[in-house]
């Protein structure tokens, strides 16, 4: 039978606690006042803490309006790759809004992060001259885009500065790419940006920052690492803190005429909606206005820190992302359950997504959550794994 190896793997995943399957949510954001993030899932409601909405921001009214005024404007279909006649007005604001908000000459926009990731490593790693370094923990995205390209390919040690700059300095390569993302989606910790841009400036490297996780939540008007550092390239996500859907890459003028030249991903893919673009220009509008956003990240994962019991492994961060370490997949899958059964959705994170051993409950604190939930959060973490 032909591609029986799909049944066998299937049964593996099944074997090893690794198997994955879709909720449908009916409903989110069900409390009128948008107080707490809340969803619907066969029929039970559940606070939830699995969410990349890091800003609280989806379904806001403003940014449904400037939607629904995108729809009017232009329509909901870009209808065209870019390089056809995809590229609308829309479009050009919010390219120009984000090379303002993170002081870059030039933007491109895609439609996901993944996209825009392989464009990157892809256009530039079109021939063997080209050497990658990518943190360990980088995205699957990153490390797919670097593999699939010609380019040599080396890792170093998650946040291992001197390991880094060991592999640099034996490197005889002309064309030198330092990768990492800014806030890790599995850890929620950061970048060593200020170590890496040294690094880079001292080896003639560039600098790329993934900062799908940073965007929004890092920085006094939510710009991430751009915050502290000037990379070379920039890419973001729309779909996270900034409650759109897309991608971004933000680069110099010489690295924006070549890729949109040689980024297949770009020129082959038709344009994302200008309606959601003319919505994502809103979108950072409030995120650049609302500082009071990213304060309540950081007040509600400290309350946390300070309620979980001592014993529970937790890996603290200044980030919405607060990772939770429990270690084999079926206990993760196990204590995910019984936080379902308190009314809390709290997925279980395992292998490939994270090192074997180390499966965890991934806890995202979000601005719309209040400190009644993080309280009713951390009294049953603590009866499930410290009672």
């Amino acid at each position: 039978m032909a591609f029986d190896f799909i049944n066998d793997k299937l049964a593996q995943q099944q074997s090893q606690s690794r198997y994955r399957q879709r909720v449908c949510i009916q409903q989110s954001n069900i409390d009128s006042t948008h107080t707490e993030p809340l969803i619907i899932i066969d029929g039970k409601s559940y606070i939830n803490f699995s969410s990349n909405d890091y800003l609280g921001l989806n379904n806001h009214a403003d940014i449904n309006k400037a939607m629904q005024e995108g729809v009017d404007k232009f329509g909901l279909s870009g209808s065209s790759s870019n390089l056809v006649t995809g590229f609308h007005y829309a479009h050009q604001v919010l390219e120009e809004t984000i090379c303002q908000w993170l002081n870059k000459p030039k933007c491109l926009l895609f439609s996901s992060g993944f996209s825009a990731n392989m464009a990157l490593f892809q256009a530039l790693g079109q021939n063997s001259a080209s050497s990658f370094f990518l943190d360990k923990l980088s995205h699957a995205s990153m490390l797919d885009g670097a593999f699939s390209s010609k380019a040599i390919v080396k890792r170093f040690a998650h946040n291992d500065i001197k390991q880094l700059a060991t592999l640099l300095a034996k490197s005889d390569s002309a064309n030198k790419l330092i990768a990492s993302e800014g806030v890790f989606s599995m850890d929620g910790d950061q970048a060593k940006l200020l170590d890496l841009s040294t690094l880079a400036q001292a080896h003639d490297a560039w600098l790329y920052v993934d900062d799908a996780h940073s965007i929004g939540v890092i920085g006094e008007q939510g710009q991430g690492s751009s915050s502290f550092i000037e990379t070379d390239i920039s890419m973001a996500t729309f779909g996270k803190a900034i409650a759109t859907s897309g991608a971004f890459l933000a680069c110099d003028n010489t690295m924006h005429d070549y890729l949109i030249n040689f980024a297949r991903h770009y020129i082959y893919s038709t344009a994302i909606s200008p309606a959601l673009a003319w919505a994502t220009v809103k979108s950072i509008e409030l995120i650049k206005a609302q500082q009071w956003r990213r304060d309540k990240i950081i007040e509600l994962s400290d309350l946390l820190t300070h309620l979980l019991d001592p014993s529970i492994n937790l890996i603290r961060s200044q980030s919405s992302i607060q990772a939770i370490i429990i270690g084999e997949e079926k206990q993760a899958l196990k204590v995910s359950e019984q936080m379902k059964d308190a009314g809390f959705w709290l997925s279980a994170i395992r292998p490939p997504t994270v090192a074997v051993g180390s499966s965890r409950l991934r806890v995202t604190i979000c601005s719309n959550h209040n400190a009644n939930n993080i309280k009713e959060l951390a009294d049953n973490l603590n009866k499930v794994l410290a009672g």
